[in-house]
């Protein structure tokens, strides 16, 4: 069949115009193509020529190294030591138990630390190294790096380990570091980077911590060229950051050591401080720790072994022990009641042995009494009879304002962690506190530093040196900071009558340099370092009528925990006063048979710089400190103990 000729033409203009559309979008296509092509290669080729150096480029962060602590003479406190590690970068290690079963080889990782590894892993990204040994002896360390190629994601580094050379002396003083946990960051706010850093330790607790951006530094950071499996390559650039600052202390180790040696066996603290600057030269809390054990994580078995003893060592008693002050207390309302007028320092007042306020009898601490006796005197035997009768006329709102003007009631300024503030008590107190009225009687137990009131070792030793000094001395801790001296300027006085500090003075000194003084047998044997002093002794239980009437026990009848506290406070030389201490040792019994004679022996030591001649002691007990001094330690130097492992 012929097809008509206008039906072909009809066909082939539509085979054209499909021809001519398919084209065109062949075109279009290509052209968009192009136009991509274009884009891509000069419009956005710095943009992707930079995505591809970032992939071939890592940035890392170079952690500082912390700052150094040392004691005023310049000995080292708080170092920084080499610390050869490893850690592993899961992204690149590809079967990461895998490697690390292969490490195993090469130096002792136990399959419980592979698994706590693997675990540490997973809660971080992919990319982050996570420790796996530190402290690594250099032969396990130069092993590892010759064996490095055959094992993916392990990276070998040199970094800083913090160390404490005298181990336990400064404890509470110093603190020590430890990695940076989940609960450190959730209490920061604006966490520094470096704080992301796996295993970066910070201060947990003492100056470590409350001067932790002060040591820490700035971190630095190093741009790095590696390979498609991830492996370092060489190093491009580093910016260098800023290393912690050095600070150094007021403390003296050599009397550091000795006062905590001083305190041994016994649940206790001490202060000694320069009553001028205010400079801190001791300051014991006993018993101590290693803070070593703390730098890669406590073993179970230590921690339990800290937390469980009725001792408390894990507490700084010098700062955040609160106790009641006992008879040291006494000058505070001597001095309130001697510028207030209420008593002259030769008025005469008899003691019985007790003192009646309506139906209540408040006894003295010796039950046949002191007969008639004044200020000095009062301060001398520690006549309780004497503060009951002069509270009643200042009343306790006067005896709390001249308690605070001495530092009672206020947290000292510094750089330590859970400062107690203390107590002294008011009317209004008491009536927020329980609801109640104030009665006389809550004067009279204030009077003798019972009752209420509470203070610290640092507070005590703060009270003693304003005392010695007239001015209103605050206590320091850090002298310089990176070789720079912090300022002190003279302290102001205290606005108190010089004659009537010098009565108090004097009564303090017949407490340890006359007979019958309560602290005459832990005297200074040396006139011209002759010592005065406070004792005091704290109750820490009631005793019943019952018991006072058939006779009251004895402390050293009773359980530990139920035996008085004992107190001393002090300064010396008396004529030209350098330093004042304080001591308390917790349920010790008597302040003037165990604190008082802590307190000569450290205070001799301050005064002479080293050991003081056997004649600086009393005669009956010369014997007694030759035999002391051939136990006596020498002063800590702890040599660092190199681990693969962490607890």
């Amino acid at each position: 069949m012929i097809i008509p000729s206008t039906t072909a033409k009809e066909k082939n203009r539509g085979i054209t115009r499909r021809g001519l559309m398919l084209g065109g979008i062949q075109v279009g296509v290509f052209g968009v193509l192009a136009a991509r092509m274009r884009q891509l290669q000069v419009t956005q080729s710095d943009q992707f020529r930079m995505l591809a150096e970032e992939n071939r480029i890592n940035i890392r962060l170079i952690p500082p190294a912390r700052g150094l602590i040392f004691d005023r003479n310049g000995k080292p406190v708080a170092e920084n030591h080499p610390n050869y590690r490893i850690v592993m970068i899961r992204e690149q290690a590809g079967d990461a138990p895998f490697v690390l079963s292969e490490l195993a080889k090469i130096i002792f990782l136990p399959e419980e630390r592979q698994a706590k590894i693997l675990e540490n892993m997973r809660k971080h990204s992919a990319f982050v190294p996570v420790s796996v040994a530190e402290n690594l002896e250099w032969e396990d360390f130069a092993r590892v790096s010759a064996n490095a190629p055959a094992l993916p994601g392990i990276i070998t580094e040199v970094g800083l380990n913090r160390f404490y050379p005298q181990a336990d002396d400064y404890t509470h003083i110093v603190g020590y570091v430890g990695p940076v946990s989940d609960r450190d960051l959730e209490r920061i706010e604006n966490p520094d980077p470096v704080l992301q850093i796996p295993d970066f330790q910070i201060g947990k607790t003492g100056i470590e911590n409350r001067r932790e951006d002060t040591l820490r530094g700035t971190a630095g950071t190093s741009r790095i060229e590696v390979n498609s499996a991830g492996r370092v390559m060489r190093e491009l650039s580093r910016i260098d950051g800023a290393d912690g600052a050095d600070l150094q202390l007021s403390i003296d180790s050599d009397l550091q050591h000795y006062a905590q040696y001083r305190l041994a066996d016994q649940s206790a603290a001490t202060v000694v401080m320069d009553i001028h600057s205010g400079d801190i030269r001791a300051m014991a809390s006993a018993p101590s720790f290693d803070p070593n054990m703390f730098i890669f994580g406590i073993s179970t078995t230590n921690w339990n072994a800290l937390l469980n003893n009725e001792y408390r060592p894990l507490a700084d008693k010098t700062i955040s022990g609160a106790y009641p002050p006992g008879s040291t207390f006494k000058m505070m309302v001597a001095l309130a009641a001697l510028e207030d007028g209420l008593i002259e320092p030769d008025e005469k007042i008899f003691c019985p042995g007790y003192h009646d306020l309506g139906n209540r009898r408040f006894h003295c601490w010796r039950r046949g009494g002191h007969g008639r006796v004044n200020l000095h005197e009062s301060l001398k035997y520690s006549c309780d009879v004497f503060y009951y009768e002069i509270s009643q006329r200042v009343g306790i709102e006067k005896i709390t304002a001249m308690a605070r003007r001495f530092g009672f009631g206020e947290k000292p300024d510094l750089p330590l962690p859970a400062i107690a503030k203390g107590l002294v008590p008011t009317k209004q107190w008491k009536q927020d506190r329980y609801g109640e009225a104030w009665r006389i009687g809550d004067t009279l137990n204030s009077a003798i530093g019972q009752g209420f009131v509470l203070s610290s070792p640092i507070q005590l030793a703060v009270m003693a040196a304003r005392i010695a000094s007239g001015r209103k001395v605050e206590p320091r801790l850090i002298q310089r900071v990176n070789g720079v001296p912090q300022s002190l300027s003279r302290a102001p006085s205290l606005g108190i009558s010089e004659e009537n500090l010098n009565h108090v003075r004097m009564g303090m000194f017949k407490v340890s340099n006359e007979n019958r003084g309560t602290a005459y047998s832990a005297r200074i044997a040396e006139a011209t370092m002759a010592m005065a002093g406070k004792t005091g002794t704290s109750q820490v239980r009631q005793i019943t009528t019952e018991e006072r009437a058939a006779g009251v026990t004895r402390n050293e009848d009773l359980p530990w925990d139920r035996r008085d506290h004992a107190l001393f406070v002090g300064f010396a030389p008396y004529d030209n006063p350098r330093y004042a201490i304080s001591v308390v040792v917790e349920h010790g019994g008597s302040g003037s048979g165990t604190a008082a004679p802590i307190a000569r022996d450290i205070m001799l030591r301050a005064l002479y710089e080293t050991q003081p001649p056997l004649s600086a002691f009393p005669r009956a007990i010369r014997s007694k400190m030759r035999e002391q001094r051939a136990n006596e330690p020498p002063p800590n130097v702890t040599a660092p103990v190199p681990r693969n492992d962490r607890a």
